[in-house]
């Protein structure tokens, strides 16, 4: 048995590229790379800058729809005033009703007898029932002043008077009935 070696043989038609070749082919590769790096870096910058911009645009121009909305409420309020004709400051107060409803922000005032809601309501009094009314304790007897939210959020409680609990004259501790 004889052993061959077997070599692989060179084409003779493709010379092997040299080294100098090699590396210039892998630098010209790399300063690729490096440029298209280059640009994904900037232009992932920019988004953020971007980003930033409108953020801060939104932020300071948030208002702008709802402060459009009241300007012509300004404008016939000072109308009213000028002329002093009560039926325009009604009007008026239509227009600044319809321009709050629009932007989302509604009237917490709750009705007579409506159970206390420590969420939406602020308690300025605990009182007893008016005389010919019953009222249920921790109960809305009086608003004092109405409440606003703007969607879920209370923007500032609706300020109310409480009925409060019956308290039971002071009798014997021991029993219900008294001595006397």
């Amino acid at each position: 048995m004889q052993e061959e070696s077997v070599q692989p043989q060179k084409a003779e038609n493709q010379p092997s590229p040299s080294l100098e070749e090699q590396l210039a082919e892998a630098r010209a590769k790399l300063a690729e790379q490096r440029d298209q790096m280059l640009r994904t870096a900037a232009e992932a910058d920019n988004a953020r800058k971007r980003a930033q911009t409108e953020a801060a645009n939104a932020q300071k121009y948030a208002l702008e729809r709802f402060a459009n909305g009241l300007l012509p409420v300004l404008d016939s309020l000072e109308a009213a005033v000028k002329s002093a004709d009560l039926s325009g400051v009604e009007l008026v107060l239509r227009q600044l009703a319809t321009a709050l409803d629009k932007a989302n922000i509604r009237q917490i005032d709750p009705a007579p007898g409506e159970r206390f809601d420590p969420y939406r309501h602020q308690a300025m009094a605990a009182v007893d029932s008016p005389p010919g009314e019953m009222h249920e304790p921790n109960t809305v007897v009086s608003v004092m002043q109405k409440g606003y939210s703007l969607a879920d959020r209370v923007l500032r409680p609706a300020l109310v008077t409480v009925a409060k609990a019956v308290e039971k004259p002071a009798g014997n501790p021991i029993s219900d009935t008294d001595l006397d």
